[in-house]
């Protein structure tokens, strides 16, 4: 169990040291070295941790989900998110995608999201705060949601993620994908408030007056305790809410051509203030995420989590404590926290070839042996000592010897020769 933390904060360290390849990290080029990962982990024992990271057995799986391989991380990691932290009023549920351009039966392509190609979450945040409280992983027809009649896939994603919640007067934020008057009146029968994007053509909006409105116009529709709004800003945008009313509000700008104060409705000010904070989450694990290309779909899926459970820790830290420090910081306090209680430092290994000021002769085991025997001088062939005939000990008169070393090829006496050619730095 401690490796493995020592493993996850290996993975985190990485997502704020940046390098191209995984064996980068332990490189002994001077100018890229980051001995430290050696101190955690050879790059052979991380990369065999990595490539039978795993979290299901397959002899028992149910091979018919298709996210079985992440399954019970999924589960028990969304679990605590839902526990741990009680939300404020607002909350808001939008689409994540996690970048992956791999062959997936459920990669997804989104061309407003900045992958575009990859896995899509829904993910449901307190705005306040932007603590992710849920994620759904989206896997088609086969997605873990609750079939509610009447109110289609995207219907069913919000109320599946909104069970925990509703009844206790909170107000959700959604964007047009899932905004439908049907809904809205669903959940304001749960005591829950709405407000979101919509499109114009839902089942049950109202109709509004086809001429075309100049830019800052709005046209207001009420229906029931719902208010439909369409306003023209670049184009047409139309809102739905169930906690706003018919009102404008000045944004803090200035028109620039009639230095005319700028106004918007008010339910489209709330929407822009509060609907973002499912790309902020993303945007701010964007910077230390420890996920990498090359890992196989399910494992980037338990990175992403991840990184979505640390930041969900900072903001609790933050809650409990009221201090502010930065992410990064937090990230890197963390680390620290788990290696003091679970890692013991390692001696890098200093394998390979031996220094030059640390010849062979000095490292390796050596034995003696004879001289091989020529043709010419037979059993009496010898060879010229390499120590007798060197510096301060060589003699007026050639020393011959019958043996070697085997391992140096080297001829040497027994006696003291062997000893001091192997023992000494300067014989």
């Amino acid at each position: 169990i401690s490796e493995m933390y020592t493993f996850l904060v290996t993975v985190l360290l990485m997502g704020i040291v940046k390098k191209n390849s995984l064996r980068d990290y332990w490189s002994t080029d001077p100018m890229f070295a980051t001995p430290f990962f050696a101190t955690l982990f050879s790059q052979d024992r991380f990369l065999i941790l990595l490539r039978c990271l795993h979290f299901v057995n397959n002899a028992t799986a149910i091979l018919s989900d298709p996210l079985y391989k992440i399954r019970i991380v999924l589960i028990s990691l969304t679990s605590a998110f839902g526990r741990v932290f009680v939300p404020y009023k607002d909350l808001c549920i939008d689409e994540s995608l996690m970048l992956w351009k791999g062959r997936l039966a459920f990669r997804q392509y989104i061309p407003s999201k900045r992958h575009r190609f990859g896995v899509k979450f829904f993910v449901m945040c307190d705005v306040k705060t932007g603590y992710v409280l849920d994620i759904i992983v989206y896997t088609g027809s086969t997605t873990d949601i609750k079939h509610y009649e009447g109110l289609g896939v995207s219907g069913s994603v919000v109320m599946t993620m909104l069970a925990p919640h509703l009844g206790k007067g909170h107000t959700l934020y959604v964007d047009n994908w899932y905004s439908s008057p049907t809904l809205f009146q669903h959940l304001l029968s749960n005591s829950t408030g709405a407000c979101g994007t919509v499109r114009s053509n839902r089942k049950g909006m109202p109709a509004f007056g086809c001429r075309k409105m100049q830019r800052g116009e709005v046209e207001f529709q009420e229906n029931g305790q719902q208010l439909a709004v369409k306003w023209h800003d670049k184009r047409d945008v139309h809102v739905l809410s169930t906690v706003h009313t018919a009102t404008m509000s000045a944004t803090g700008k200035v028109d620039h051509l009639t230095g005319e104060r700028k106004i918007k409705p008010d339910c489209v000010l709330d929407y822009n203030l509060k609907m973002g904070a499912v790309d902020k989450a993303d945007m701010i694990n964007s910077f230390v995420e420890c996920t990498r290309k090359t890992t196989k779909w399910y494992k980037k899926i338990f990175f992403q989590l991840i990184d979505t459970a640390v930041l969900n820790g900072s903001i609790v830290h933050r809650q409990l404590t009221g201090k502010v420090i930065t992410y990064q910081k937090y990230r890197e306090n963390l680390m620290r926290e788990l290696l003091e209680e679970h890692h013991t430092p390692r001696r890098p290994s200093t394998g390979g070839r031996p220094a030059l000021d640390n010849p062979l002769r000095l490292t390796a085991r050596h034995f003696p042996c004879k001289v091989p025997q020529t043709a010419a001088q037979g059993s009496r062939t010898r060879r010229h000592c390499k120590v007798c005939l060197s510096g301060a000990r060589r003699r007026k008169q050639r020393k011959m010897t019958k043996y070697m070393c085997l391992a140096c090829d080297t001829p040497l006496c027994i006696s003291p020769c062997f000893e001091e050619y192997h023992m000494l730095k300067h014989y």
